[in-house]
């Protein structure tokens, strides 16, 4: 059965006005339950974990810096978010969503977070929402316990996966791979194991072209024994914060042969969201909810 970490928490209220479409992380399991892809029993609800699985990826100092609200006023602008107890709450929440989506992958081939992909996240700072990296935190979780040894992270959201290569820049062991918009956020660029920096207005062909020639060839060379897959859908053409311009069909095609590939190949995948900024609420769930159908679809 497709396991999916969804908590209430996810969607907390954040200040009338603010452009994050919180609304998103209820709104999608409800779809998905509607239409059927979905029953009750495929989600389930993380918590708070042991603080100790935040220390192999994160700085103690900023992590109780976090969790205390005594963030620097500069260090908390980077963020985006007004911090808040709930907030902060929330992030390892989701932390902990991604590690037990990841055992969940590890039986069943396959697992999803409603919510995650805070690839902003650096080891001692937060950025652009993303507060701790619920990815790196759980690969790291994976191989402390023995259950792994190489993972790729797999990233194609629109924005660099800047704070996930700051983590895994000398740590052999994850293999960092980020096809994202060359000229959008972040503007001063980490560098990643493979970065494919794509231009303004890249178009299903060209997009799907690149990573269906890449993602083989690099599965092939690094033999990763597990993918975090982060899967924002902010490449589509009229997302607000993105500047590449697929089609809803076109990201439904990355995901399918992302997935696909996985599946094929029989190494265990975990997804995160990421983002996903349309104007319209309803194309932004749309979008993700694609995700999850191929899910169902390819492995269940």
């Amino acid at each position: 059965m497709l396991k999916i970490a969804y908590h209430p928490i996810y969607k907390h209220e954040l200040p009338k006005g603010h452009r994050f479409p919180m609304e998103k992380y209820d709104l999608l399991p409800q779809q998905l339950i509607h239409e059927g892809t979905c029953i009750e029993n495929n989600f389930f609800e993380p918590e708070i974990p042991n603080s100790k699985y935040f220390f192999s990826v994160h700085d103690p100092e900023y992590f109780f810096d976090l969790l205390n609200i005594t963030l620097s006023q500069k260090a908390a602008r980077k963020i985006g978010f007004p911090l808040s107890e709930v907030l902060i709450k929330r992030e390892m929440i989701i932390a902990d969503g991604s590690m037990k989506a990841s055992k969940f992958a590890l039986k069943n081939g396959i697992a999803m977070n409603i919510a995650g992909g805070t690839h902003h996240a650096f080891s001692n700072r937060g950025e652009a929402f993303c507060m701790l990296n619920d990815q790196a935190i759980a690969a790291k979780y994976l191989q402390n316990k023995g259950l792994v040894k190489k993972v790729l992270i797999v990233d194609l959201d629109v924005h660099q996966g800047n704070g996930t290569a700051e983590i895994f820049r000398e740590d052999n062991s994850v293999f960092t791979f980020s096809m994202h918009g060359k000229s959008n956020y972040p503007f001063q660029k980490e560098t990643s194991n493979l970065d494919i920096a794509l231009e303004n207005n890249t178009e299903d062909e060209e997009y799907l072209r690149l990573l269906k020639n890449m993602l083989p060839k690099l599965i092939q060379q690094e033999k990763p024994d597990f993918i975090y897959y982060l899967c924002g859908v902010d490449v589509i053409e009229t997302d607000k914060l993105g500047k590449l311009a697929l089609s809803i069909a076109g990201c439904k095609e990355r995901d399918r042969f992302v997935l696909q590939t996985c599946f094929d190949l029989q190494i265990p995948v975990m997804c995160s969201m990421g983002g996903g900024y349309a104007p319209e609420i309803k194309t932004i769930v749309e979008a993700h909810a694609n995700t999850f159908r191929l899910a169902q679809e390819i492995y269940f």
